[in-house]
């Protein structure tokens, strides 16, 4: 197991990690102490404990409207999934629909060939 020290709002925390988990830990650790930067910039010091609960509050808050996002393009993503498949299914029968009748005048071509063939012979 790894460990790395981080910086949030001006203290180092020596933290676990899985290796090779080292960038993305501190990536996170700095993301955090930027909005408890925002916070203090916006409200002061008003203590560690309150900073990081609102820094965690706004995170939270966040995540949750990303995960009303991804829950809304994947309605979204589905919707057009049934759209793709109900065009696909109508071509399918318009194609189907389309090499009938194209066999249907093939047939029809013959027939009048071998009428045509017919009445050629006979008149020679």
């Amino acid at each position: 197991m790894a460990s790395v020290s981080v910086l949030i709002n001006g203290k180092n925390s020596r933290m676990a990690c899985e290796e090779g988990q080292e960038p993305h830990l501190i990536a996170l650790a700095e993301k955090l102490d930027s909005y408890v930067g925002q916070l203090k910039g916006s409200f002061g010091e008003i203590g560690d404990q309150r900073l990081t609960v609102m820094a965690g509050i706004m995170v939270t808050d966040e995540l949750v409207e990303m995960e009303k996002k991804i829950a809304r393009l994947e309605g979204e993503l589905a919707s057009y999934r049934d759209k793709t498949s109900s065009a696909e299914q109508a071509a399918s029968a318009s194609e189907e629909e389309a090499a009938k009748k194209v066999a249907e005048i093939a047939d029809k071509l013959g027939a009048l060939a071998q009428k045509l063939a017919g009445k050629g012979k006979a008149a020679g």
